[in-house]
């Protein structure tokens, strides 16, 4: 039985992707900062373990506890909903701390035994604004196109050891709290310096009449795809807009 220890599960894409895995036979490691009761269910397949990706001593910690895993899932992240000019540059160190830092990190405390196991996977959620011009988001994209040229280049790294890397690109996904994350209940107007609203209006509106979203089942499917391709395919988007964005390029 294989064991896949996957961060961020406390909502949205890792939440579901933690049940898909338990679902389909696995033992799955499900970490979140601030582990709380009834946030999964219990099974003998599923143990939550608290993990800060930020937070050395707490990426060691649950690797410890984790035991031998087979595949690792770096989904957690924070967002980021904003113009640049009107963005603090502390708030961009957050983003890329957990978005960029925080993975590179992660993987890097589990690269050992995939290593030497000579076998393992590891799978990097990043966003579908990797794929096209997406307004309102240039420190996200920025922290996620980091992950996206990380991956790849890891990949080549460990090919010679029979260890993989993949990348899962999610469209945008309404039934998440990303934009309650990312706003911190503000309205866009707090957020956007007043020269840029008009803009940052029409581009609200734009996105939010889109025809195509994504669910946090497509999400998990696209994991569970990237995990067992045998291909060689790095990317794999996730969500028929993500798809459709992948297809355009």
């Amino acid at each position: 039985m294989k064991t896949v220890l996957i961060t961020g599960t406390s909502s949205g894409y890792g939440r579901e992707t933690a049940l898909h895995f338990a679902a389909q036979g696995w033992n799955v490691i499900a970490t979140m900062r601030t582990p709380r009761a009834g946030v999964l269910p219990e099974s003998d397949r599923l143990r939550v373990v608290g993990l800060d990706v930020t937070e050395p001593a707490s990426i060691t910690a649950a690797i410890e506890a984790a035991g031998p895993v087979d595949v690792l899932v770096n989904n957690a992240g924070v967002p980021s909903i904003s113009v640049f000019e009107g963005t603090p540059m502390a708030q961009v160190r957050e983003v890329f701390e957990t978005n960029t830092f925080g993975v590179m990190a992660t993987t890097q405390a589990v690269l050992p035994q995939f290593r030497e196991r000579g076998s393992g996977t590891v799978v990097n959620v990043t966003s579908s604004v990797v794929l096209g011009h997406m307004p309102l988001s240039a420190v996200y994209k920025a922290s996620k196109m980091a992950i996206e040229g990380f991956t790849s280049s890891l990949a080549l790294e460990l090919a010679p050891f029979g260890v993989r890397a993949k990348t899962v690109q999610p469209g945008a996904c309404l039934t998440t709290n990303f934009a309650t994350r990312a706003t911190d209940g503000a309205s866009l107007d707090e957020l956007v310096p007043a020269p840029y609203a008009p803009w940052a209006k029409k581009a609200m509106d734009s996105f939010t009449g889109q025809d195509l979203f994504t669910k946090e089942t497509d999400v998990a499917e696209a994991v569970w795809r990237a995990v067992h391709d045998t291909t060689g395919q790095l990317r794999f988007p996730a969500g028929p807009d993500a798809v459709r964005l992948a297809q355009a390029k």
